[in-house]
């Protein structure tokens, strides 16, 4: 995954650029970059490898060497960025955040017009780069982008850096955010709508799916209207987004004390206290004590100066490593206690049975799961999700393809996400059994998508029922 901020600004915009970036290490732990224009120097850019350190410690020096009234940046987990391009629209820098799936078709068809690329990683184009490339075979930036978004499988947001000012453009089923920002000197594009509140911007707005800007030091543009047909990614607000996040207006730390209080009402245990795995399980947890009326309390505390994200990491057996090292127990609220514990998900399964098996060995008398989402049975076509892993390690497809006999079909494999349906039931019943939980219900679609709150036909659940 990935996020991207972009500023604009009457005087040097670094500062806001720097902090906007920041903002966003939520939301990846491997490259980071900034790209700044300015009129008298021109462009510069700086990108480095943050797997090790902070995107502050980092970029250190350049928030200070660096000086532009334009500028974009980015977190992320795969290629580096932003990149430079010259070409016939002239010089300009790039950033993107999506997935493209077609890769090799669309660079086929451009390598066929004897485009040739520099950005490799692994022997693998730099997925921003060959956006640039399909970019430039239209005759202006408007035409390139939405020709971009057109033809790629997956989805595309991005910001485009100009001397001119920054073009600003969602993805055309508004799969991620892209907001602006504004101030009495400028104003700003966020991937994340609160990095530019501390900034001094106030929300100027959040662009429609498929929406293209440009804006400088003095206002904004509308290139391309938004669209009508949307398909957010809900687990933006179930576990991605930060708690101070909010999408479409609604904050994740609403939608997630919903998402809890809605699983209590379906529920009938009885535990003594109900916990929420942290951080992101913590407001989930909230609303369903605040429901049910037992007790919220944290027989875990999480250890956050310099532990990264536990799914960040690119081998699983170092998720799990850091996972189990960073939660720090509380044995005198779990030794005796009947627990129910909330988590954003079980994907794999494997850190929520170690944590499960723990909470047993130091005395914990019961352990109830409850996850706020369903479970997850097809890997994401649409987001490069770390999460989104191989399909057959999900738990659930391993447990359905154990029941089936066999390696199910697409089709089989959603029969299995009514939660009425007694295949289902076996499902739950089997994983349940798998991963030696006292008991186990998921959170039901139909209710995750009512904590949400906006229409349903715009919230992307494929991961969850293989609905494109």
């Amino acid at each position: 995954m990935g996020g991207f901020f972009g500023a604009a600004s009457k005087e040097d915009c670094v500062f806001d650029l720097f902090f906007g970036i920041d903002y966003h290490s939520h939301l990846g732990t491997r490259r980071a970059g900034m790209a700044v224009y300015s009129p008298e120097d021109g462009f510069s850019k700086a990108i480095h490898n943050i797997e090790n350190s902070p995107f502050r410690t980092k970029f250190e020096k350049e928030s200070t060497s660096m000086h532009g009234i334009y500028g974009i940046g980015c977190i992320s987990d795969y290629e580096a960025q932003p990149i430079f391009v010259r070409s016939h629209h002239g010089s300009y820098a790039i950033t993107t955040v999506g997935k493209i799936n077609n890769v090799d078709q669309i660079m086929k068809d451009v390598i066929d017009k004897k485009t040739h690329f520099f950005e490799m990683r692994n022997g693998e184009i730099n997925p921003t780069e060959l956006v640039a490339a399909i970019i430039d075979q239209k005759e202006n930036f408007v035409e390139g982008i939405r020709y971009a978004q057109e033809i790629v499988d997956g989805s595309l947001s991005m910001l485009i850096l100009t001397p001119k000012g920054i073009y600003a453009a969602r993805d055309m089923l508004g799969r991620t955010p892209v907001v602006l920002g504004q101030k009495e000197d400028g104003f700003c594009a966020s991937f994340e709508s609160f990095a530019y509140l501390n900034l001094g911007y106030r929300d100027y707005k959040e662009l429609g799916p498929g929406e293209v800007v440009v804006f400088d030091e003095n206002g904004v543009k509308t290139l391309i209207g938004p669209g009508d047909k949307m398909k957010i990614c809900t687990f933006l607000w179930v576990y991605y987004g930060y708690p101070s996040s909010s999408y479409e207006g609604i904050s994740v730390e609403k939608m997630r004390y919903n998402c809890g209080r809605l699983l209590a009402k379906r529920d009938h245990v009885k535990p003594d206290i109900v916990a929420g795995v942290p951080d992101s399980g913590t407001a989930h947890a909230v609303g369903y004590a605040n429901e049910s009326g037992i007790p919220f309390s944290r027989p875990f505390i999480k250890y956050t100066p310099t532990w990264p994200r536990s799914f960040m990491p690119t081998y699983q057996s170092k998720r799990n490593l850091i996972a189990k090292m960073k939660l720090i127990p509380v044995h005198d609220l779990i030794e005796g206690q009947s627990l129910l514990l909330i988590d954003d998900s079980i994907v794999r399964g494997t850190q929520m049975r170690e944590t499960t098996e723990f909470l047993y060995e130091s005395g914990a008398k019961e352990v109830h799961i409850r996850p706020a989402c369903p479970p997850i049975m097809f890997g994401c076509k649409y987001l490069n999700f770390s999460r989104s892993t191989s399909e057959m390690e999900l738990i659930a497809r391993q447990v359905i393809n154990e029941l089936e006999g066999k390696e199910a079909d697409a089709e089989t494999v959603r029969s299995y996400a009514d939660p009425d349906s007694e295949k289902y039931e076996k499902m739950v019943e089997k994983i349940c059994e798998r991963l030696h939980f006292t008991s186990l219900r998921y959170h039901r679609l139909d209710d995750m998508m009512e904590s949400v709150g906006i229409d349903p036909e715009k919230l992307c659940t494929y991961c969850w029922n293989g609905v494109e």
